[in-house]
């Protein structure tokens, strides 16, 4: 009997196709759903999925390798997840730099060039031209992380000419030249005083939680900027809200403690700061989606030759 492969996501029919015939050719029966729900049945004869949900290992019991179409696995790492605990792991990471990479320099731009007050003057019909405004340009900017989002934000940083880049992870090694030095993140402190623009693409796990404490936010300058794109928990939020309200510093985020946002929460109301709600790095451009897809299957022809994979993660870790 074939094997199984599940795919949970919605694909246009050219990367179905694209799975179809590289499943096929080892030995795969592909079945391809939109959602949990109607893949139960096949979920439980699966092998192999391509998917999102934590629902899924539960559902499938003869699960050996699990593909998430995310970046970040901190949703699979609960203790009833995956009750086999040999289940292979990996995830997405390497199809999101560009679509995130992008937002982060959007929203830089936007808060650095005064848009939202701009915005509000027209909204008010107001003729106003001469708001301060801040560049990218001669900038010291501090990146927390330095994997695929970190050093795509970097390279198109680059190009606006700041004054230095610095990568920050845990081993202050990164070999990628378009960082000007790097530093391991207990070193961070000090770099923070001279940070213009502090940009976190860190993932949520037990060492990265609370990272950005009160006294951290407390040692950047005045009006420095911080755009979160990685998890919320990263950021001691109720400090930065603090920061916030008393105008000390910008922020631009799009991951939160707690998602979507409580209706009474106090960062609806704090200026200086540019929600967006978790978006910066989900499917909906059609090039991350070919990039998954494209990651997806380089890692499967390897699953099929007893190769390591490459994207393999460690739940206890949370990379």
């Amino acid at each position: 009997m074939s094997r199984t492969l599940v795919v949970i996501k919605e694909l246009p029919e050219h990367l179905r196709e694209r799975i179809r015939t590289t499943a096929e050719q080892h030995g795969f029966q592909p079945l391809f759903f939109s959602s949990v729900r109607p893949a139960a049945d096949a979920l439980r004869e699966a092998e192999v999925v391509l998917g999102y949900s934590p629902r899924i290992p539960s559902l499938a019991p003869n699960l050996k390798w699990f593909c998430t179409t995310f970046a970040g696995i901190d949703l699979l790492r609960g203790p009833d997840v995956f009750p086999n605990p040999e289940v292979l792991v990996s995830n997405s990471s390497g199809a999101y730099g560009v679509t995130i990479s992008e937002h982060i320099i959007m929203v830089t731009l936007y808060m650095l060039r005064k848009l939202g007050p701009y915005e509000e003057l027209v909204h008010s019909h107001v003729w106003k031209n001469d708001l301060p405004v801040s560049s990218i340009k001669g900038a010291h900017i501090t990146l927390l992380g330095t994997g695929d989002i970190g050093t795509a934000t970097a390279k198109r940083l680059r190009a606006f000419e700041p004054a230095s880049i610095i990568g920050v992870n845990r081993s202050g090694i990164c070999p990628d030249a378009v960082y000007d030095s790097f530093i391991p993140a207990q070193d961070m402190d000090d770099v923070l005083g001279n940070t213009d623009i502090l940009i976190s693409s860190l993932p949520g796990t037990p060492y990265t939680k609370g990272l950005l404490s009160a006294h951290r936010l407390s040692l950047l300058h005045d009006q420095a900027l911080i755009v979160n794109v990685g998890r919320g928990i990263v950021i001691d939020q109720a400090a930065l809200v603090q920061e916030l309200q008393n105008g000390r510093l910008l922020a631009a985020l799009d991951v939160f403690e707690t998602e979507p946002i409580p209706e009474d929460d106090p960062l609806y109301n704090c200026p200086n700061l540019l929600i967006t709600p978790h978006c910066s790095g989900n499917m909906s451009l059609p090039y991350t989606v070919e990039r998954v897809v494209d990651l997806f299957l380089e890692d499967f022809e390897r699953y099929c030759k007893n190769e390591p994979l490459l994207r393999e993660v460690d739940l206890k870790i949370g990379y």
